[in-house]
């Protein structure tokens, strides 16, 4: 059993900060890739960043590329996203989830991860 917690979210204004946190248990965290998508209220789940097992690749949506960083801390089991100049269209539900499969590389598909958070909300206001 794989148990993924979301934390960090909350209000801010346009071009504000936040990080978010997500704390693994249950498996062996530093074998796994892991990732952050958010949905947007009606619409679908989107990718946001993704990082490799040892934290050596990093992959970002084009929508969040340079405002936003993701990292990891394999020794505490949590997997981390900075969030600098936000803006109002990131405001949504962000979910971070971890791969399916020990080894692999990561991907942006959604249907590569197998272990889901509940979510934080990012809420910016203009």
């Amino acid at each position: 059993q794989v148990q993924l917690v979301e934390s960090g979210g909350g209000l801010v204004q346009a071009g504000g900060s936040l990080r978010l946190s997500c704390a693994a248990s249950g498996r062996t965290f530093s074998n796994y890739a892991m990732a952050w998508f958010r949905q947007a209220p009606g619409k679908e789940r989107e990718f946001v960043a993704a990082i490799s097992r040892s934290a050596g690749l990093t992959y970002y949506a084009d929508s969040v590329k340079g405002r936003f960083t993701i990292s990891r801390d394999n020794a505490e089991n949590t997997m981390y996203l900075q969030m600098n100049s936000l803006k109002p269209e990131d405001t949504a539900v962000y979910y971070c989830a971890a791969d399916a499969v020990p080894g692999r590389l990561p991907t942006k598909a959604r249907t590569s991860y197998a272990y889901w958070g509940r979510g934080t909300q990012v809420t910016v206001s203009s």
